[in-house]
């Protein structure tokens, strides 16, 4: 499988590292994982928005592995965030965790369904 990253010259870029369109051949499987939470296996939400942001990611990692996928497997990650007070913090996670992986990004601001957590995040990976 291959992966490459777009980003159109005739399109505004990007102020952080993630690519403006990923460009598949040869996968042969997709997952769709669905939202995660900040929510460990045993029900407790941590108190800052940086600690329920690598928690998020992993449990996008856990359910990436059960599909014996990893992180570089992403290529597109949707982040719901309760408030754009925590977009820079957000940011920061996102690219400690994702390092050097490009993938397609969409940050949406938004409600989120339990007032606890402060971020949920959805992903698409292939192999």
């Amino acid at each position: 499988m291959k992966k490459c990253g777009i980003n159109s010259p005739e399109a505004p870029g990007t102020s952080a590292k993630y690519a403006q369109a990923v460009e598949t051949t040869g996968a042969e499987r997709v997952v769709y994982v669905s939202g995660q939470i900040p929510v460990t296996t045993d029900g407790k939400v941590p108190e800052s928005f940086r600690e329920q942001a690598e928690l998020t990611w992993c449990n996008v990692e856990a359910q990436l592995r059960a599909a014996d996928m990893g992180l570089e497997n992403i290529v597109k990650h949707t982040t719901f965030l309760s408030d754009r007070r925590y977009r820079q913090i957000n940011s920061e996670v996102r690219q400690e965790v994702l390092g050097n992986i490009e993938a397609a990004l969409t940050v949406i601001i938004t409600g989120i369904y339990d007032e606890a957590w402060l971020l949920e995040i959805e992903v698409v990976a292939v192999a």
